[in-house]
């Protein structure tokens, strides 16, 4: 079976690549920089170059492939709006791969993504979904929430460097899970008959809180943490002004969804159906506690590490004084 993995170079497809490679699959992977991408080739992948916002670019890419996994999103840092990149590029995948005869797609999308319409990428997502579902194609859609990776540039790096934190509005708390579990999930899915025209959600075991994080970051850190509080009619007034400036449209979409990560509304969902139709333990996965306990033990080494250089070094130059 033939894999194209969209989104490869991102944080999520990264381990979904490296996952299906582990697991014997031949991996595709659809890349706009072949120099960007060149860490998938030495895996063992293989790169195709495409681009979502040029569909004719996408049929070759897809020629041979049993199956689609998307974890590709416009980024922050796109100049592509979410229109562009998750909407529009994805109808055009969706079309490539019904014209393909794709026989499996795996679509990664946003938990509770229907319960707002206006945000843009919640609802962008929505209707992805909608018509993935309505395209004919063999699919399984994986709702995550929000990754452990993003919460160590989040809370841990400012609070090791003794920066703000700052924290939005009455945060909600979001059901973490590391991109390497969720990558589980996905390539797992290829395989488990009962996962076929489905909806599940992929998120850690339990909801955290802001201020949960960032006193776990403390205690692991030995250090106090500087919070500075965002009011989110602040983060409002900033999104209305973007959208005076087609510059700022894409920024103005990403601070819409502030509004779900600021609502109080907890991010989580109930995973044992899933973890049953997978086949997955959830004492395989990694908690959050493990994951920060494990950065702050290398981060903390490390540190240790320098400073007995630092002051090995220290010691020298004051013997070589001496001696002068």
């Amino acid at each position: 079976m033939t894999v194209l993995v969209v989104g490869a170079t991102g944080t999520l497809g990264r381990q979904i690549t490296r996952r299906a490679l582990d697991e014997g699959y031949g991996v595709r992977c659809l890349v706009r920089n072949f120099r960007r991408a060149s860490f998938l080739k030495e895996w063992g992948a293989e790169l195709a170059q495409g681009d979502l916002r040029r569909p004719e670019s996408l049929a070759a890419a897809m020629e041979g492939v049993t199956a689609v996994i998307d974890a590709s999103t416009a980024r922050p840092t796109d100049s592509s709006s979410i229109q562009e990149i998750d909407w529009d590029g994805k109808v055009a995948l969706i079309n490539a791969a019904r014209a393909q005869g794709v026989e499996r797609y795996v679509f990664l999308s946003i938990l509770n993504c229907d319960q707002y319409p206006h945000v843009p990428l919640m609802e962008v997502k929505r209707c992805t979904e909608l018509f993935l579902k309505e395209s004919g194609l063999n699919y399984t859609i994986l709702r995550t929430a929000g990754f452990l990776q993003g919460l160590i540039g989040q809370y841990a790096i400012p609070i090791l460097e003794r920066q703000a934190v700052w924290v939005t509005g009455d945060t909600s708390p979001i059901a973490y899970i590391d991109t390497q579990d969720v990558a589980k999930f996905a390539v797992n899915a290829l395989k488990v008959s009962e996962t076929e025209h489905g909806t599940f959600p992929v998120v850690g075991s339990r909801a955290w809180g802001a201020y949960e994080i960032i006193r776990l970051c403390e205690r692991l850190s030995g250090q106090e943490a500087r919070i500075w509080r965002m009011p989110t009619g602040l983060l409002k007034n900033v999104e209305k002004f973007a959208r005076f400036f087609q510059w700022g449209w894409n920024l103005a979409d990403r601070l819409a969804f502030a509004e779900v990560i600021s609502s109080g509304k907890p991010l989580t969902a109930d995973m044992e159906s899933t973890y049953k139709t997978f086949g997955i333990d959830p004492q395989s996965l990694t908690t959050l506690e493990g994951y920060m306990q494990e950065y702050f033990n290398r981060i903390m080494k490390k540190l240790k590490e320098v400073e007995y250089e630092r002051e090995r070094a220290k010691q020298k130059k004051k013997k070589k004084s001496l001696f002068k």
